[in-house]
């Protein structure tokens, strides 16, 4: 039942997306992770431990500045809303019954992502090392992915034509989805010894692929994009040779040709 409170949360905060498609997976993403916060603090007041409620605040932080970190992109950057027109399928034609699969599987998705969080406190779980190292990820995934958007944020009011490469970015081109990843693998991480049976495995490890899945795919449209502005840029050719797309000291350079991807 409480799991079920939990998605009927997530429900109607992304019914926004019915007003735009997109904010299904925007600004409904950020505040539907700030509302999973909320009830989580509210439903296990009681058996809240130091790091539990610590990790459900993380979570109404990370909502809510993510979701008016975008809401406040969307109305003021003139780029992102170019990108928005141009780049990103608006759902005008799409059907309602599409569009409804859309909005429940993605209030789904954001439950699961929070779900380790859900079954540690659902169960009882006293705090250890692992809940430890995973509430200290999640913490570190928060603070690079608000670093990198101010950094880029910062960088293109100053140099709207460039790339940026500079702070972070000169470590991975999308550090931002770099610590989104950090992020849920640590609240992943920190359930690891909460799942009780393999429904609950099934959900943690399905939100944490998921989620993965999605960077990686958020990564190759964004390379997408960028070769199509800066391609012909001598400074962009070498700054995508010698820096990592996603994973920090990881080779991997590229994911265009992965059309599987999709973010």
């Amino acid at each position: 039942m409480k799991f079920l409170i939990l998605f009927l949360v997530a429900v109607l905060i992304s019914s926004i997306g019915f007003k735009k498609f997109v904010w299904f997976i925007s600004l409904g993403y950020g505040f539907s992770i700030a509302g999973i916060g909320v009830a989580l603090l509210i439903m296990f007041a009681k058996n809240l431990t130091p790091v539990t409620a610590i990790m459900a605040v993380m979570l109404i932080i990370y909502g809510c500045r993510l979701g008016g970190y975008l809401l406040i992109r969307e109305k003021k950057s003139a780029s992102y809303q170019r990108t928005m027109k141009n780049d990103i399928k608006d759902g005008s034609n799409m059907k309602l019954f599409p569009k409804l699969c859309v909005w429940l599987s993605c209030a789904l998705l954001y439950v699961l992502e929070a779900s380790p969080i859900f079954f540690r406190l659902n169960g009882g779980k006293k705090d250890n090392g692992c809940a430890i190292a995973g509430m200290i990820i999640m913490i570190l995934g928060i603070i690079l992915e608000s670093a990198a958007d101010l950094t880029k944020n910062s960088f293109k009011k100053k140099n709207p034509k460039r790339f940026c490469d500079v702070g972070l970015f000169k470590i991975v081109r999308c550090p931002n989805y770099l610590g989104e990843v950090f992020t849920w693998t640590g609240v992943f991480i920190s359930g690891i010894t909460a799942y009780k049976n393999a429904l609950e495995w099934i959900c943690a490890i399905a939100g944490w692929i998921c989620i993965v899945y999605i960077m990686f795919g958020g990564a190759r449209r964004l390379e997408i994009r960028q070769n199509k502005n800066y391609g012909n840029d001598p400074e962009y050719q070498k700054y995508v040779k010698k820096t990592p797309i996603l994973l920090p000291l990881v080779p991997l350079y590229s994911v265009e040709k992965y059309k599987w991807l999709v973010g």
